[in-house]
């Protein structure tokens, strides 16, 4: 088995180069299916993942059995200005690979986004709920999902939300040193959502790659809270001396809109394959101790 990972760097990316390197994860072992496969990862220097005559022929030269494309223009509030590049990087580049995947007979795993729907109910979102991105960057990935599908419709498209990760920059890591440096730390209490570690995440991309399940999935941390009770989990679990204290959405001003309830339901990961994410909590836990030794 061939395998390519698309945003090898981040922090989703490189968690699945561990678990197919390892063989397990925090959840358990990965499935058989993996074992002995080749699998390369990718990220910005390699491949120009916005050419498709580059991506297009690299993946039709490699006979990749499974594509996982991790690769995304993130900065929510960039994509506000820098709208060329979300969409060229979110929405054109995942048209251009699952077309050729398609051609090709390539199984293809495409990460959305909880920013696909507006966040202004207020119960979580299942895969059948309707869509209404209010930012570029939501926009920019639900384009993305509709290429995919356009062109390949047995691709996977899985949506996730607030995920954090061993590599890369995240809400947690910058807690930990904002709570160490300063003492004191102010969040938003009124944003509401699933912190989802790409442990968990990963380990239910695996096991989709290799089903006979396509179309779209909700994979996120099982539970819902605000960042506020996010940042105070993650202060109280590293031993830290600091005190966190809410505040508002229109206390901190930011050119991109967020959600104020973003929490996504696994409706379809529970009727298929199996929902096995951890309670935010225990995910959440885990981690912090993982790291803690190196803040």
């Amino acid at each position: 088995m061939r395998i390519l990972i698309t945003g090898a760097h981040g922090q989703l990316g490189s968690e699945l180069l561990k678990q197919l390197t390892e063989g397990r994860n925090s959840i358990g072992t990965i499935p058989n299916e993996y074992i002995g496969a080749d699998f390369v990862g990718i990220d910005i220097e390699h491949i120009d993942i916005t050419n498709s005559d580059i991506i297009a022929g690299y993946i039709r030269e490699n006979n990749f059995n499974i594509i996982f494309n991790c690769a995304a223009f993130t900065n929510v509030d960039l994509c506000e200005t820098d709208t060329v590049s979300a969409y060229a990087v979110n929405a054109d580049s995942p048209l251009y690979m699952a077309k050729a995947a398609k051609e090709s007979s390539t199984r293809f795993i495409h990460i959305s986004t909880d920013y696909v729907f507006s966040g202004n109910d207020r119960t979580p979102r299942n895969e059948n709920d309707k869509t209404g991105p209010e930012t570029v960057y939501g926009k920019s990935k639900l384009q993305g999902e509709e290429n995919v599908i356009s062109v390949n419709a047995d691709s996977v498209i899985v949506r996730t939300a607030w995920l954090y990760g061993l590599n890369g920059k995240n809400f947690v890591k910058t807690i930990l040193s904002l709570a160490k440096e300063k003492g004191m730390l102010r969040v938003v209490d009124d944003q509401l959502g699933n912190p989802t570690n790409a442990a968990d995440l990963a380990h239910h991309l695996l096991k989709l790659a290799v089903s006979n399940e396509d179309g779209i999935f909700h994979c996120t941390g099982n539970g819902i809270c605000s960042w506020y009770d996010f940042a105070k989990e993650i202060v109280r679990l590293s031993g830290i001396d600091a005190v966190v204290e809410p505040c508002t959405t229109e206390e901190f001003k930011r050119p991109a809109k967020r959600p104020a309830f973003s929490a996504l339901d696994n409706k379809r990961l529970r009727e298929t394959v199996g929902d096995e994410m951890r309670e935010w909590q225990d995910a959440i836990s885990e981690y912090v101790h993982e790291i803690i030794i190196g803040i």
